[in-house]
């Protein structure tokens, strides 16, 4: 169930993300999807006992999710330039070591958390040990803003309840 499972989630990711629909690419991209859904079908399904049904709505809620992860790339990105393109370089970098913890349980929705957290420029995720984030940060904006709303937007995807 967990390889048909996440065989389900990644079609769908697959043909969103290739942009590429002749015969040889569809291939191509069969032979990743059955690889990597049998490599990682128990990462990606954390709870086999979950039935197809909610596992597709995790997936609509998770595109959302990608689409508002995407345009927060784009923003810290015009962040990072700014501050590489500044006069004053050296006195609008302020790299440091941030530590949060997180309210996230499921062992997938940290993994989605600090993949999400290191995509986003500015940023890298540099360990996780159990629900303690330790995360390198550019300049003060950015370590103010760690995690943010991105946490609650995970837990929302997984039906966590963060209070």
């Amino acid at each position: 169930m967990q390889f048909l499972s996440s065989l389900i989630f990644l079609v769908p990711f697959w043909f969103l993300m290739s942009g590429k629909f002749d015969l040889f690419h569809i291939a191509l991209g069969v032979i990743s999807i059955l690889i990597v859904g049998l490599w990682s079908g128990k990462l990606f399904i954390q709870s086999p006992d979950l039935g197809v049904i909610p596992r597709l709505k995790q997936l609509g809620k998770f595109f959302p999710y990608f689409f508002w992860l995407l345009i927060e790339i784009v923003k810290s990105n015009i962040h990072v330039i700014r501050i590489s393109l500044s006069p004053n370089i050296s006195e609008k970098i302020n790299p440091q070591l941030i530590s949060f913890k997180t309210k996230l349980n499921n062992d997938f929705s940290k993994f989605i958390l600090a993949n999400s957290i290191t995509l986003t420029p500015g940023t890298v995720t540099v360990r996780i040990s159990k629900n303690e984030f330790l995360v390198h940060a550019i300049d003060d904006t950015v370590a103010a803003g760690t995690p943010g709303d991105m946490e609650k937007k995970i837990a929302h995807v997984f039906d966590e309840d963060i209070k």
